[in-house]
């Protein structure tokens, strides 16, 4: 093992601990990480900057857009609300309902909005059906983790993978390519939710004590803290919410549980969930800023677009989905050799069509694509093209590959899937992609096998963060608005983990052959 092996491991050892212990956002922690492999000659300038202009990064940042433009045009909740029993059903049948659809519609559509907008309707309307609603949002983020597995841009970590695949000279994954392992996952995904949600779930755990509203201008609000938010890490006797926002911390429920005691000792945290009395303003104002994730005061919002605009979001959607997967087809090619009709190509036109129509602020457009993300995504291809470069994923690949001589490739991709999958639920999804693809396309490589079946893999298991309500975004949301503890998570997302691990191992190969 020579210097330069040796000084990678240590660098992404220290990239793995400052991402668990948050000491920065994962964009700046894989940028410094892929400057210092710059400094040591590990990567060069071009290789650095490979990632930032990369399709699949580009294309994650116009389906940041494309997703603000079909929140905005308030179609998705119309649509979503038309699926809400009215009265006289169970946890089950409202399930039956509900998780299908929400699976669909996040194979299509960033994970985040969708639980942004659907988690305010689920509460209210649970409430009014006298259903506890810690059954069905826990299963909401669940059920897009799923749906995001079965289409090339259900996540960003498929283009992620996608992408890597096309530097290494492979064909990368079609628009549907991934359904062929992602629906199966997903429908016994759901039959498992649909078993168990009523038995492995807590009941309501509403805890929250009514305060006295001192004026009639001003109600309640649930803010969950995203990590933009100024006062991260600040007690709140340091933070002057009221001067900063206008309203007034009444409680603060952290880890899933309202914080008892004296407010200002309270330290915030990304995802923390606060509940403020604030007048009509305060939604307007910061609805759409990044520093809270989620804002809900318990009320259906105004149509925010004329209906025309809003048919017409959905129509420019299904028109880019339709033509990504037409472009696709031989006979679409060979009418067009000069010009390669792929997503990033549709994805650009609805970008810049809806930017025209004002179906999202154009003059703000900047506010919506979550730069750290991008710059995480980027930053991962320099990550990964520099374990490569220094021989670390051959000798890695050696050695997993010794371990498993006479077992063959499936215990090669049961490892694979383990060792994403944990990393996933410590780090970002991007992040652990990046360490896994190298290390799967040399083992591949060394086996003389089929690779594609370890990239199928990576992008399943780096998808599917069930067992910690820290391991993605969503799952913090409905933590917050939910009251669920870490247990909950682990009691109910971990033998989904492991049902997601048999069959995306046991299956992937028969799809994909080594």
């Amino acid at each position: 093992m020579n210097l330069k092996i040796i000084f990678v491991l240590v660098v992404l050892a220290g990239m793995v601990v400052a991402l668990i212990k948050d000491r920065m956002r994962p964009g700046m922690i894989l940028f410094s990480v892929s400057v210092l492999f710059l400094c040591v000659g590990i990567l060069n300038p071009r290789e650095v900057l490979e990632g930032f202009s990369n399709k699949g990064m580009i294309t994650v940042a116009m389906l940041f857009l494309v997703s603000e433009g079909i929140r905005q045009s308030g179609t998705l909740a119309q649509l979503f609300k038309k699926f809400l029993p009215k009265e006289n059903t169970t946890i089950t049948k409202s399930q039956l309902r509900l998780l299908p659809t929400i699976s669909g519609i996040s194979a299509f559509l960033n994970n985040t909005p969708v639980v942004v907008i659907f988690a305010p309707i689920i509460k209210r309307w649970a409430e009014s059906v006298k259903l506890p609603s810690t059954k069905f949002l826990l299963p909401l983020t669940y059920a897009t983790s799923l749906g995001g597995v079965c289409t090339l841009i259900g996540t960003s970590t498929n283009l992620v993978v996608h992408g890597m695949m096309l530097e290494a000279g492979y064909d990368g994954f079609s628009m549907f390519e991934l359904s062929k392992i992602g629906v199966p996952i997903a429908i016994v995904g759901i039959i498992y939710m649909l078993i168990c949600s009523g038995k492995l779930l807590p009941e309501s755990r509403n805890v929250s004590e009514e305060f006295q509203e001192e004026n009639r201008d001003l109600h309640k609000v649930e803010a969950v803290l995203g990590p933009r938010f100024p006062g991260i890490n600040k007690t709140l006797g340091e933070f002057d919410f009221h001067r900063h926002y206008g309203a007034t911390v009444k409680e603060v429920k952290t880890g899933g549980q309202y914080v008892k005691g004296n407010l200002d000792d309270i330290v915030l945290k990304e995802g923390d969930t606060l509940v403020l009395l604030a007048d009509d303003s305060f939604i307007p104002t910061w609805g759409e800023s990044r520093v809270f994730l989620m804002l809900a005061n318990g009320k259906d919002e105004p149509e925010p677009i004329s209906k025309k605009k809003k048919w017409f979001a959905l129509v420019l959607f299904l028109l880019m989905i339709t033509g990504a997967t037409l472009g696709e087809l031989p006979i679409v090619q060979e009418a067009f050799p000069d010009m390669k009709l792929d997503m990033f190509f549709f994805v650009c036109i609805t970008t810049v069509i809806m930017a025209w129509m004002n179906l999202f602020p154009a003059k703000k457009y900047t506010k919506y694509i979550s730069w750290d993300i991008l710059i995480t995504i980027a930053c991962a291809f320099a990550i990964s093209k520099a374990i490569g470069n220094s021989g670390l994923a051959d000798v890695a690949a050696r050695y997993i590959i010794s371990l498993s001589e006479t077992t063959g490739p499936y215990v090669l991709l049961a490892m694979t899937f383990l060792i994403t999958n944990i990393f996933t639920q410590l780090i970002t999804n991007n992040a652990a992609a990046a360490l896994g693809f190298p290390v799967a396309l040399s083992v591949a490589t060394q086996l003389g096998v089929n690779p594609t079946p370890f990239f199928v893999v990576i992008c399943v298991a780096a998808s599917t963060s069930f067992i910690s309500p820290v391991s993605y975004q969503t799952n913090m949301i409905v933590q917050g608005i939910g009251g669920y503890t870490f247990m909950d998570f682990v009691k109910f997302g971990l033998p989904l983990n492991i049902i997601v691990f048999l069959l995306a191992v046991f299956l992937t190969p028969l799809i994909w052959p080594f």
